[in-house]
């Protein structure tokens, strides 16, 4: 096994990780969401903090998991014509579209949502409502933080369509 390909393994195992720890979050949100209707139905009681809390578990479950959405090729994609496409048209695919879609957004994404976070930590911006979550520069944390291991994951993609690319070339 060479460098990259081992470069490309250790970022996979390391989305795979990523995304067994953000699994159990969705488990939380269940607790969570039936918690929130005992309360509000059975003792007519609503807490603004639990229904943020909500919120804000599917925010990181989103943003979190796309990594791991990432390595499993199961994000959103047309296709039309990828699924008939061949083993070497699909990575040159996914290397063309990472260089010039996904590592330019990525790195936009975490440079903007940066100043996002910063500018809500620097004032330790709270929810707006009575009775809600403090702390939310933590939620916006999440973003530069997902949009990095978005980022990695990319790395990985573009290493093993090379990879597969270069075999196939030297193959035929």
């Amino acid at each position: 096994m060479n460098l990259l390909e081992k470069i490309g393994s250790a970022i996979d195992r390391f989305s795979e990780k990523t995304g067994a720890v953000v699994s159990w979050l969705t488990t939380i949100i269940v607790l969570v969401v039936c918690y929130d209707v005992f309360s509000r139905y059975f003792l007519k009681i609503s807490m603004v903090a639990i229904q943020e809390l909500e919120w804000h578990l599917f925010a990181v479950i989103f943003l979190l998991s796309a990594a791991y959405t990432l390595r499993h090729d199961r994000h959103v994609r047309v296709d039309l014509f990828y699924s008939r496409f061949s083993e070497k048209q699909k990575a040159l695919v996914n290397f063309l579209g990472g260089i010039f879609f996904l590592l330019p957004f990525s790195v936009l994404a975490i440079w903007t949502s940066g100043k996002f976070f910063s500018i809500s930590y620097a004032i330790k911006e709270t929810s707006p409502d009575p009775g809600g979550l403090p702390a939310r520069y933590v939620l916006k944390l999440v973003i530069p933080v997902a949009f990095s291991l978005v980022l990695l994951q990319t790395f990985s993609l573009l290493i093993h369509s090379f990879l597969t690319l270069r075999k196939s070339k030297n193959i035929g």
